[in-house]
Formats: C-alpha cells, structure tokens, sequence
C-alpha cells in the first residue's frame, strides 16, 4: 500500500526563546473533511497531540532545525515528515507573496506583499494556475528556477480563520489501499456508501469472500455462519440441508436475494444456501431485523443480498479447483469482461461428493452429490445513462444420503435422495433514474425416501419499476408463486398460488453533518390474506470521527406456506395444505441500536468495537401442530445483543464476536425456549497476512447449549480451523484444516432414534462431518 501525501504546507515559525511552535491541519486527501482524532507526534522529543474537531492540533517550544513527525489516524496510511524549523525568512515571503505578474527568470526576487508572478510564463502551465495559486512552499531545491510539471505550490495557510498564516502545516492523509475503493451498497437501494448510509447493514468484500471460498469452495454456508448473529442450521442429517437462521429466527423469516431478486423465496428457499458458490460473487450485503420495506415479505429477520460480479475494462479469468479428504471435489470458472458496448460474465462450476461417514454410524454424514451451474449474464451500454442486464442462472444436482452402503449399492436401507432443477431469468433496464427489473424462476424437487415421495413445482415472478430522484425513490412491483405439486398416492394437494402487489417510497434526509434520517414506507396486497402496512425508519448519528450510531426499527410480514424447518425435517410428509380462511399472515415489530467506535493506540494499534442490542416480536407464528400448520395465539420474541471487536497491529489483525440471543415462544400464558438457538456463542479469528504473498487464519467459535425439539438439550461445544494460501502475481495454493479438534455430534449426541432400517432423525445442532481437510489451486490470468 501506497502513501500519497498530496499536499504539506510549511512556513518559517515564529521563534521565541530560541523555541518553535507550529500548528498542523490534518485531512482526508479525497474528501478535504478534517480529520478529528488523529495522533501526531515528534517520537525524538517525546512529545504527542491528537487533533481537534477542526482537525487542528499544535506543537509548543519545538527546537529549531530538523524534526521527524508522524501522522497517524485509522483507516489512513500513517505519515512520517521531517519538518525544517528556521526563524530565517526564505527569498520569497511564506504566507505573504503569491505568484503573479513577474516575467522574470529569477523567481526569488519578489518583494514581499508587493509583486506577484503571472502570467507564468513556463511551458506547463498546470503546475501553476495564473492569479489563481498562491504560493505556501516551494519544494524544489533551486528555488530561482520553478521547474514548470515537476515541482509544487500548495495552498497557502490563511485559509484557516483565527491562525497565524506563518506556522501552520497541511497534511492530507491518503485511505489505505484496501478502502481507496468505496464500498457502494446496493440493497437499500439507495447507492451510498456503508459509512454514509443510516441503515446498518453488513458488507462481505470480495477479500473475505475468496478467504471463506478457501474453506468452503461449493457454497455459502460457512461463509454466513461465522458472522455473528448468523446460524446456518442444518435441517436433515442425512441431506445435509441447511437454512439462515438470523439472531434465533427460523430460517424462513429470513430473505435470500440475488442482485436484488427474490430467487429464493418459499418452495426454492429449501436448498439455496446449498447450490450458490462464492467463485462469482462480488460482495454480500446483510441487514439484521424487519426489512420488509425493501423487498416485501419474508423479511422478518432480515435479509441477504448476493451481489454478483459485473464486467470492468479489464478481464477477469479465474478457475478455482479444490479437494477434500472426505471425497469432495469443486471446479470453478468464471469470466468477465466489458466491451466497447457490451459485457459480459459467465460462471460454470461442478461440485460433487462422495458418501461419508467418520463416525461410522452407518449413515452419511455427507452425503453423495453432484451438482452442475452455469450462470451466464449480458450487459449492454446504450449510452451513459442506459443500459441492461440479462442474466440466466441455471443448476442441477442429484444429491443422496441415508445408510451408506445402500448408497454403495448395497442392501436395502433408508435413504433420502434430492433431485432438483433450478432455472431463473434476470433482466434489468436503468434509464436515468428509472428502473425496470422483473425475474423468472422455475425450481423443480424430488425426495424420495424409501415408502414415500415428494414431487412439486414452482413458477413464481417478481417485477418492479422504480424511479430514483436525488435522495427519494419511489416504486411499484408485482409478485407471484405458484406451486404444484405432483399427485402421489395416498397424499394430499399443498398447491397453492399467492400473489402479491405493492408500492414503496423511501428517502434520506441529512437533518444536520452528524445527523442523516432514512425513511420508508410500503404497501402490500396480499390476495386472499389482506393488506400490509410497512413503515421502516433508521438514524445515522456522527458524533464524531471515531463515534458513531444507528437507530432503526420497522414492521414485517411472512406469507404462510408448507415449507418451514419443521416440514422439511420430515420431507413434508403427511401436512395439511395451508388454508387462507383458517391460516393468516405472520406479523412483526422490530428495531436495533448500534454503536461503533474507531481509533488507533501508539500510532501503530487499531481499534474499532460495534455493539448491536436487537428486539424482534412476531404475532401468531406459524406452528406446526401434529400434521397442521397453526397460528398460534400468542407470540415469539428474540432479544439480545452483538458486540464484535476488530484489532489490527501491522500485518496481523483480531476478530473477536459474541452474540447474546434470548428467544422464547409465549401462549397461553406459558413461555418456552426457541428450539436450535445458542444462547452464547463466540467467535475468534485471527489473521496474518502479507499483501500478495501470505494469508494465514486460524478460527475457533463457541456454541452454548441448545434447547432441542424433542424436550431435551443439546451439548456446548468449540470448533476450530486454521487456513493457509501462499499467492503468486497469477496463482495461488490454499490449505484449510476445518473442525482440526473433530468436533461431531456423533460423540455426545445421538442422531436418530428407532431402528437403522426405519430411523426417526434428532435435531443437527453439531457437526457431522468432523475433521476436513481441504486444499486447491486457484489461478487468475
């Protein structure tokens, strides 16, 4: 990383008792803001000071001659400077002289407060701006002969009100490499950037993206289940089929986007995390609590938005090929480039898994699997303010678990085998600020167990148009999901078709430079289960540089159906259709405050801590009651809190995360604890890494007890992992030692009750797999 210190302005101090004393100005070298908070010091005389809310720090009794200074403020590259003290005068007066109106070759004739040099009469004329530039400080060694393109003038130091123009230093500090580029956020659909945006949302850059890609390189689900507050629960034991679980809320009341298109929604959400690998993926976008407000229902926990890679002027080539000693087996490619008026990405990949069991229960642990996407996407730039976007995603996978040597060819014993299709359709059209986006999404299942079969379809469409103007957007769109199902014998018809119209405006206020307000409101017609009102409100509060919050809260709604954690840990087996005249729309309340706080210790040590506290209520949830989906009469609630601390000393940095999740069901006047929630859980991450040679990890994460749905209580337990990639300028070696302590399940817990031939599956709430290795080769040309 780079530090560019673009502009320092020195000039002779003012000298009493044989003593100095200089004022410095420190700011952002992009945005010009002052810089509150940052720490200067002069490490040969012992002396340091910290910025002011101006952004103004001073230095008393400095010594004359030559002083090393650093400058350091986190997030920024840290200067050092060696500042020249003199109480001699140059030939041209700091502070007092500009340069105009003096044709001469020798510059250092100027008369103090008298002349001034222009026109410039030098053949590059951009290194000094006729009548426009004043001179601060000369940085050539002959200062008789400006070199016109080579040497520099930097603004001169009375800009500051209330300071003496004769002592004052400018430094703009440059970001560091890793945040030159902004992170924009899509989700909220209001194009900030994370720092300037008042809803809190998460981000996973691209970096954290190819660290977890080491360790899991077929899909996402490692990747969200070490944030805090995020639990990816595995929901069948011999599938391995998994759903997001966010701050102890089933998995159903958490949205799944791609670009901003529910893809995931209702029947296709069952298998989503499963068959979606990192490989394409430019950022994923998180926000925690009620956000129904964006995207409509579904949103009661909140939302995950994977934001695809888009074509840049330069190609993007890669290929990522990794195995597993557990039989696992992932390629990878994918493709980008942009064109004259044209883009275009494309991503293949094939995973596939051999059966595996390290317990030798007789059951898989992992089960045997093969999967095939192929996701091609086109762009087309009509002019700068038009273009669009086609993209279809495709995925196929047959995937079988159960007793491992029926899946072996073997015997006769259970098994449950998963064959699905999935094919969507993406299409954008941004003109200026209106938007027009709409979606197709077909999704195909199979299971099959030994006496039983579950075959169903689904179409569902989402559109939208949208128009954004300044800090305002306003929308409508339209929803549907239709599901049929197969007829099998002795079971019962769950079709359905739901439909959904709404329209949503938002806005974000900047109130005052430390106060932004982003307010939204929404209204769903839901056919057959009525209207939804949708407000949502968030706060940004910037105390100052190293302190900031957010507020936020809304309302939430979920659409019932027959596909929730409970139904797919029995195949759906046996359950009622949902009906619109006895069932009704799950409802919810919610809101979150955070604080955040960034600074830097010994110039050298960063600091930063968020601590999130979140509540979420929803009124009559969807239960499954013997082979009935019910809404009860009472509520389910989730409270507790997040705190996450990041530490960074050279090339090491520390993640610690806790989160505290209290969630209970209420009726009847009785309460009872959320099954498959952790009341603590921990994580710990600490990495070291040289740019462009080394990353190295090392992971350990903390799982409390469980209440479990049977009545009883799962087992605490700790994981721990440890990741190695040495990297070249065009390829790189990665090795990842995952659950290295063997942490499974099978130890403490048993997995099932009943017979091997006719088995009745307990709640996952641990490891099956137990120690993985895993290790590949990624290139990039």
């Amino acid at each position: 990383m780079k530090l560019v210190l673009t502009s320092i302005l020195l000039f002779a101090v003012s000298i009493c008792m044989g003593q100095c004393t200089i004022i410095i100005s420190v700011k952002d070298a992009v945005a010009k803001t002052a810089l509150s908070g940052a720490t200067l010091s002069l490490p040969a005389l012992q002396k340091s000071s910290i910025t002011n809310e101006e952004g103004i720090a001073q230095f008393t009794n400095i010594p004359g001659g030559r002083q090393q200074l650093k400058v350091a403020f986190m997030g920024y590259e840290t200067a050092t400077i060696v500042v020249s003290m003199s109480n001699k005068p140059g030939p041209i007066h700091l502070g007092t002289d500009t340069l105009a109106n003096n044709t001469g070759s020798d510059k250092s004739g100027t008369q103090s407060g008298k002349d001034t040099l222009s026109p410039y009469t030098g053949g590059n004329k951009s290194a000094i701006q006729s009548g426009k530039d004043p001179l601060v400080l000369y940085t050539g060694s002959d200062k008789s002969a400006l070199q016109p393109g080579k040497d520099t003038l930097y603004p001169r130091s009375d800009a500051l009100p209330n300071h003496p123009v004769n002592d004052t230093l400018f430094i703009l500090l440059q970001p560091q490499h890793e945040e030159l580029e902004e992170v924009v956020i899509t989700t909220t659909r209001s194009t900030r950037t994370i720092q300037n945006i008042p809803t809190r949302v998460e981000f996973i850059g691209g970096e954290e993206l190819e660290e977890k890609g080491n360790m899991k390189p077929g899909d996402i689900r490692m990747m969200l289940n070490e944030s805090t507050g995020i639990q990816t629960q595995q929901v069948s034991a011999t599938s391995a089929n998994s759903s997001i679980r966010i701050q102890g809320l089933d998995g159903r009341y958490t949205q799944l986007l791609k670009d901003g298109f529910p893809l995931y929604a209702g029947f296709s959400g069952g298998l989503g995390l499963l068959q979606t690998p990192p490989l394409d993926l430019k950022q994923v976008e998180v926000i925690k609590g009620a956000s129904s407000t964006l995207y409509g229902g579904g949103a009661i926990a909140g939302l995950v938005n994977l934001i695809s890679k888009a074509p840049e002027e330069e190609r993007e080539l890669r290929f990522l090929i990794n195995g597993t000693s557990a039989g696992g087996l992932d390629l990878s490619a994918f493709y980008a480039q942009k064109f004259d008026k044209t883009g275009l990405t494309l991503f293949a990949s094939r995973n596939s898994s051999r059966p595996y069991d390290p317990s030798n229960t007789g059951f898989t642990a992992i089960p045997k699997t093969e999967r095939y996407i192929f996701n091609p996407k086109l762009f087309v730039y009509f002019n700068p303010k038009t273009k669009m976007m086609f993209g279809v995603n495709t995925t196929f996978e047959d995937r079988t678990g159960g007793d491992i040597a029926y899946i072996k060819g073997r015997g006769d014993g259970y098994f449950e085998r998963n064959k699905s299709s999935r094919f969507s359709t993406q299409f954008s059209l941004e003109h200026g600020g209106l938007t027009i986006k709409n979606s197709v999404n077909n999704f195909n299942r199979n299971i099959t167990i030994p006496d039983y079969e579950f075959d169903g379809k689904q179409w569902s469409t989402y559109s939208e148009i949208s128009y954004h103007y300044k800090d305002w957007v306003a929308g409508i769109n339209y929803y549907t999901d239709q599901f049929v199902e197969e007829p099998k014998a002795n079971t019962l018809k769950r079709n359905y078709t739901q439909k959904t119209a709404g329209a949503f405006v938002q806005n974000i206020w900047k109130t005052t430079d430390w106060l932004q307000v982003e307010a939204g409101l929404r209204g769903d017609y839901v056919a057959d289960y009525g209207f939804a009102f949708l407000p949502r409100v968030s706060g940004l509060f910037k105390f100052s540089d190293h302190f900031s919050s957010r507020l936020g809260g809304g309302l939430g709604y979920k659409t019932p159906t027959i596909f929730t954690e409970e139904t797919e840990r029995i195949q759906f087996r046996n359950i009622r259709p949902i009906q619109a005249d006895s069932n009704k729309l799950e409802r919810s309340y919610g809101a979150n405050i955070d604080f955040n706080y960034k600074t830097l210790f010994f110039d050298r040590l960063s600091f930063s801590i968020n601590q999130l506290f979140f509540y979420t209520r929803i009124n009559d949830p969807l239960l499954l009651e013997n082979t009935s989906l019910v809404n009860i009469r009472g509520y389910l609630d989730t409270k507790g809190w997040e705190i996450n601390v990041k530490l960074g000393y050279q090339d090491f940095k520390l993640f610690i995360g806790y989160t505290f999740t209290d969630a209970f069901l209420h009726e009847g006047g009785m309460k009872r604890e959320n099954p498959l929630t952790a009341r603590h859980r921990l994580n710990n991450v600490l990495m070291y890494e040289v740019e462009d040679k080394w990353k190295v990890g090392l992971e350990a994460y903390y799982y409390s007890r469980q209440a479990l749905n049977d009545g009883t209580t799962g087992k605490a337990y700790w994981t721990c992992g440890f990741m190695a990639e040495k990297l070249w300028e065009r390829f790189s070696l990665f090795v990842n030692f995952e659950n290295f302590t063997d942490t499974r399940q099978t130890k403490f817990d048993s997995i099932y009750t009943g017979t091997f031939k006719n088995p009745v599956f307990r709640d996952i709430y641990a490891p099956l797999d137990g120690f993985v290795v895993n290790g590949g080769l990624k290139i990039k040309l």
